[in-house]
């Protein structure tokens, strides 16, 4: 426990000295623009549904996500997420939210083995990749942007970051009564990851450790 102990320290100094170094959400946001005006994809992570209503950060993401599509920035949205804490594919669901809100199914992909926000990134950008998609960026709120910007620069030097503007996100259509059928997208024989991870095991896959065969993409 003692040598655990030292290693999670160290990765927590580590991450939190990086973060403060970081270019902020809004110069994020103006570099990918000004990279890309029309991006092939953008990822959006997940984040656990617990029925019968999304959550206030689900709404953010997927607002986010719809309104960048909407304004041309993204011609197709990735979902990324597995079902992790609750018995509901994450991605699944945030495509259905999409669809109420306006985009064609048809621009909507689901990346469904994502557990962490790590692999929320590295799972969508090699899906997107398979897609024959070029241009590939990241839409979620500041605060997981921050936390998963060191490992994309690290793993996937392409990708870009499209950070939620708070302020465009105030007038963007969103409730937290708004209503999808999930009843159909509930998982048989569900297992939380509380239960089928260990806390270490859980901590290596938010830093990304457990994914195999990690090959930088360039």
């Amino acid at each position: 426990m003692g040598k655990k102990f030292l290693i999670i320290a160290f990765i927590s100094l580590t991450c939190s000295s990086c973060s403060l170094f970081q270019p902020s959400a809004s110069k994020l946001y103006n570099r990918a623009i000004k990279a890309h005006s029309n991006y092939d994809a953008v990822i959006v992570p997940g984040v656990p549904f617990f029925e019968p209503t999304w959550s206030k950060v689900m709404q953010m993401r997927v607002a986010w996500a719809v309104h960048l599509y909407k304004k041309g920035i993204a011609k197709n949205l990735i979902m990324s997420g597995s079902s992790v804490y609750s018995p509901y594919i994450e991605g699944e669901i945030m495509k259905a939210y999409a669809i109420t809100l306006g985009v064609p199914t048809e621009h909507i992909i689901v990346e469904n083995k994502a557990e962490h926000s790590t692999e929320n990134l590295w799972y969508g950008y090699l899906l997107a990749k398979s897609k024959e998609f070029n241009t590939i960026a990241l839409a979620t709120d500041p605060f997981q942007t921050r936390m998963t910007y060191r490992f994309g620069r690290r793993w996937l030097k392409p990708l870009k970051f499209l950070p939620v503007n708070l302020d465009t996100l105030r007038t963007l259509p969103h409730s937290d009564t708004m209503l999808i059928d999930y009843k159909p997208l509930k998982v048989e024989n569900f297992a939380s990851i509380v239960e089928t991870q260990s806390k270490w095991y859980r901590l290596k896959g938010t830093l990304g450790l457990n994914i195999k065969h990690k090959k930088k993409q360039r």
